[in-house]
């Protein structure tokens, strides 16, 4: 097994595999390559026990590590989950809130293991990036959002 130069790793208390099969289940080119046991006791689990989880998540590389309760997630960290229409978002948004999951603000929500989501259209992220008078328009759009509403971003970059 080729392992990545580069791979993300996702602290979870116990439930990496668990989340690792929801992402595969949702998003495109995602999957879970391997699941690794325990050789011996540690800290927080027993031999046997689930320790970590190799899986991709739209093509990039991750690891989901069952370190224990120490650590929780925060907004410094998320994944950024580029859509192309409403439909799109709609899809991502719902399964991630849906599934235990929670609403934020501007496109950002968690999913019940508390991992940082942005449901961000292509249409917004290209209006931030034509600056100006459309960038302006559509930010403050976005700033009364939480899940990204495609149509008003693309109202508000016609002004």
């Amino acid at each position: 097994m080729a392992i990545a130069k580069n791979t993300i790793c996702i602290w979870y208390d116990r439930d990496a595999e668990e989340a690792a099969g929801f992402y595969a289940s949702i998003f495109p080119d995602s999957q879970v390559k391997a699941v690794h046991r325990a050789p011996s006791d540690y800290p927080s689990g027993k031999a046997g026990d689930v320790l970590t989880v190799d899986f991709t998540v739209c093509g990039i590389p991750c690891l989901g590590l069952n370190g224990g309760p120490a650590f929780k997630h925060s907004e410094a960290f998320s994944f950024q989950i580029a859509t192309d229409d409403q439909e799109e978002t709609d899809r991502y948004w719902n399964a991630m809130v849906g599934n235990g999951g929670q609403e934020s603000a501007c496109g950002w929500c968690k999913d019940k293991w508390g991992i940082n989501w942005q449901i961000t259209p292509r249409t917004l992220t290209e209006a931030l990036a034509a600056g100006g008078d459309e960038a302006r328009r559509a930010f403050e759009a976005m700033m009364e959002m939480g899940k990204i509403d495609v149509a008003k971003i693309d109202a508000a970059r016609r002004g």
